[in-house]
């Protein structure tokens, strides 16, 4: 795995955009422990994207709104469309973790009202994207990474630049937002191993305000 790693330091990406070298680690067990009573209430599935092809990485939500796909588009809603069912509520390990990380990272006051809980298996991967299904662009992201370790694509505002590639680590957190907000970023194919914790499996926590 290449790019950089100083665990337990702040590594500033761009502007408005840093990655927290351990963060989360302290808090990872009850992160994971939220994360499973998530996925009981909503369980991970394999979205389909507008074009018809269904998602490598398996996900779900919590929170007042959720994000879904499918050949209608993407979007957010307050429902989970295989249930009928509001989203589970936004546990309280994940809404402090989100607010500490923002605030550490230049954008106190974030109060997340969705998140993306994803799965990654190994060879699983993501492709450059930008987040722009909410409804304004004022909040940062907040991504926390759990389990196994990952490659982060952090790329530029065109989809033309290069991504630099950040090794994650079990509860590395990045943010970004401000200038940065618009940034494509993606995440390599999952290398094979087995997490003490998540064993072969990678959950990734997205904190946003969409509404």
């Amino acid at each position: 795995m290449t790019g950089d790693l100083f665990d337990g330091t702040d590594q500033p990406l761009a502007p408005g955009a840093v990655l927290l070298r351990g963060f989360a680690r302290e808090v990872a067990p009850a992160l994971v422990d939220a994360a499973r009573a998530v996925i009981a209430g909503a369980p991970l599935r394999h979205m389909v994207t507008p074009g018809g092809l269904e998602m490598g990485v398996a996900m779900t939500n919590c929170g007042p709104l959720g994000w879904v796909s499918d050949r209608r588009g993407y979007r957010y809603q307050a429902a989970d469309p295989l249930s009928g069912a509001p989203w589970p509520a936004l546990p309280e390990a994940f809404r402090t973790l989100a607010l500490d990380a923002a605030a550490r990272a230049g954008f106190p006051g974030f109060v997340p009202d969705a998140c993306l809980v994803n799965r990654y298996a190994p060879g699983t991967r993501l492709s450059l994207h930008q987040d722009r299904d909410e409804a304004d662009f004022g909040a940062p992201i907040v991504s926390v990474s759990l389990g196994l370790p990952a490659v982060f694509l952090f790329g530029g505002l065109s989809r033309a630049d290069r991504p630099r590639r950040l090794a994650l680590a079990h509860g590395d957190v990045v943010v970004w937002g401000g200038p940065s907000r618009l940034v494509y970023h993606g995440v390599a194919p999952l290398a094979a191993g087995d997490h003490p914790l998540l064993g072969a499996q990678r959950i990734n926590l997205t904190f946003r305000k969409a509404g």
